[in-house]
């Protein structure tokens, strides 16, 4: 059988250090949940793959870039990959380092071994050859710094939807002489105690890194610029997602909205008493339409009701030592943790798809794109859409892959 990746079949250009490689299979770009299920499901209709990830491990997003207290916000039945469910033996909320632990198991378990250390620099479609073409840098030390070209006829873009951090355009941004983060760099609040701490964002992770500083003695405060909907984790001791599932199989989207709403005021109250107001449209309409998440409340709430979390309008602008808020009070902080979410990275490096891609990096077309591209883990559903991307395009590549 001839190897998945031949560096033979063109040329090796000295010159400019770059090998063309030619891939018997799939170019799989990201070694992220999306990446892996990808791969395992390919490998199960008999199609070979290689994943090409630009860091040093799988999954980098949750082993470097995620809280110390991070868990699943959905219960695991709904998070596990294709293949090779969540043990029985982890809780129905997962740990960040149970989800760690579960997603490098599902590698050595497929024997999924990704080509570390490659930086995608472009990805385009060869209309002379019709073949993909998908230049890396290589930045193993071993190879130092080389340049890559991979071609085969399928490409799949995996690199999630939190590729990089989004940093907001605030003003004053630069002026702040305070400790200023992104969430990623964010671990715990043991540097924190004792200190007032400004968390930009009022999203899952923002209402939980405010939660953990809170925890830690900190002096916390979250910015709630725009109304968003907080709802229980849990109802009527069932998950708050399968509780949601299961009501969008028998009653119109409204009327879950309505009952998911209502349930949520009898629990946690009114929750524009304190400072957040909830959207016109319900959260289930917000995530079917606008791809937006409801916070689930882990705890946050019940600080902001005691005054142990305050809640702050949106930011004018930062100062030397804090920030002017659009109520007009200004506020001293010690630190300010940006919750600001990621963005997807395709549009950096996949090149000639504006057809296919938004210029949020967002596909327009689901899962399937052209001319051999596809896409995975950008539907805005989570790891569950991971799972289902993962299905479907093992399944068309594998047509193509038996009748070339």
């Amino acid at each position: 059988m001839p190897p998945l990746v031949s560096e033979e079949i063109n040329d090796y250009l000295i010159s400019g250090k770059i090998s063309s490689t030619w891939v018997d299979g799939v170019i799989i770009v990201g070694a992220g949940p999306s990446g892996l299920a990808t791969a395992a499901c390919l490998q199960e209709k008999g199609v070979k793959s290689v994943i090409l990830e630009k860091s040093d491990c799988i999954a980098s997003l949750w082993q470097n870039r995620t809280y110390d207290r991070l868990h699943l916000h959905t219960p695991k039945k709904f998070c596990g990959l294709p293949l090779l469910p969540i043990p029985d033996s982890v809780p129905t909320y997962p740990t960040r380092q149970q989800f760690v632990e579960y997603v490098k198991e599902y590698a050595r378990h497929f024997d999924i071994k990704p080509r570390f250390g490659e930086l995608v620099q472009s990805a385009s479609f060869d209309e002379t050859s019709k073949v993909w073409r998908v230049q890396s840098t290589n930045k193993s030390k071993s190879l130092a710094s080389q340049k890559v070209e991979y071609v085969g006829k399928w490409l799949v873009v995996a690199t999630g939807e939190n590729a990089d951090d989004r940093i907001p355009e605030l003003p004053g941004l630069q002026s702040y002489r305070g400790r200023l983060i992104h969430s990623s760099r964010y671990k715990n609040g043991a540097d924190y105690e004792g200190d007032k701490v400004l968390v930009v964002g009022s999203g899952n992770s923002g209402m939980e890194i405010a939660l953990d500083l809170s925890n830690f003695n900190a002096k916390p405060s979250i910015v709630v610029r725009s109304p968003v909907h907080v709802l229980p984790r849990e109802v009527f001791g069932r998950a708050t997602y399968a509780v949601a599932m299961a009501l969008m199989k028998r009653v119109p989207l409204w009327f879950a909205d309505r009952l998911l709403v209502l349930y949520s005021y009898f629990i946690i109250g009114n929750t524009a008493k304190y400072g957040i107001k909830r959207p016109k449209n319900g959260p289930l309409a917000m995530k079917e339409h606008l791809g937006r998440t409801p916070v689930l409340d882990v705890g946050t709430f019940a600080k902001i009701k005691s005054g142990g979390i305050k809640v702050m309008p949106a930011i004018e602008s930062l100062t030397t030592s804090g920030a002017r808020f659009v109520d007009g009070r200004c506020q001293i902080y010690d630190a300010i943790i940006l919750a600001t979410g990621y963005k997807c990275n395709v549009p950096s490096w996949l090149k000639g798809e504006d057809e296919v891609f938004s210029d949020d990096g967002f596909p327009k077309c689901g899962w399937k794109g052209r001319r051999g591209l596809y896409v995975a883990g950008l539907s805005k559903k989570g790891l569950l859409g991971c799972a289902q991307d993962a299905r479907l395009i093992a399944e068309d590549i594998k047509k193509a892959y038996i009748s070339g």
